[in-house]
């Protein structure tokens, strides 16, 4: 293993030091995104957890029930109450590049109050806000989400929320900062 950290405090295992199992994980999280993710190169430290998450991060990519936006005003709420650098940096510009107005995202990652027009945005917000305030949710949230998102989209905004707490957490303890880069790794 490097003895000098390369991604934040990280220091990245090379590839032909890995052991057996932790090349099966850098694998699995190939597989599953296409690509090794910032949290992913920490991950493949931990072989086992890196074949759980590598499919929980890529379920929350497409062909589910949140749009973009959605996921990115979650994502950032997340993000913004970790002060993950890293993160912050790339869902920033996700969640521009998703359509949501700079404004928006701008009062959402300094921890501000906002509001959307559509029906479904606004409900992801209110529930993101509560959850990662340790807020009860109110009776009237509750009606309003299963309205807006059905309950298929409360436990994928609920799944996407710990998924990203766990990747800010990590990112956070690690202290990646914006834009890092880390050491080149072979393509499988």
């Amino acid at each position: 293993m490097a003895e000098t950290p390369t991604f934040g405090r990280y220091a990245e295992i090379p590839y032909d030091q890995m052991t057996r199992e932790q090349q099966e994980g850098y694998r699995a999280l190939l597989e599953s995104r296409g690509r090794l993710p910032g949290p992913g190169k920490i991950y493949v430290h931990n072989a086992k957890l890196a074949k759980v998450l590598g499919p929980l991060g890529a379920h929350f990519r497409t062909g589910y029930s949140l749009s973009e936006r959605e996921r990115e005003i979650a994502v950032c709420i997340i993000n913004s109450k970790f002060h993950t650098a890293y993160a912050t940096n790339a869902h920033e510009r996700a969640a521009k590049a998703s359509g949501l107005p700079s404004e928006k995202v701008e009062t959402i990652l300094s921890g501000l109050p906002t509001s959307f027009s559509d029906t479904r945005e606004q409900v992801v917000y209110e529930m993101a806000i509560c959850l990662s305030n340790s807020r009860w949710v109110s009776k009237g949230l509750y009606d309003r989400a299963v309205e807006a998102l059905g309950h298929v989209g409360i436990t994928d905004v609920i799944g996407l929320m710990g998924f990203y707490t766990t990747v800010a957490m990590t990112l956070a303890f690690y202290d990646v900062p914006a834009g890092a880069t880390s050491m080149e790794r072979p393509p499988i």
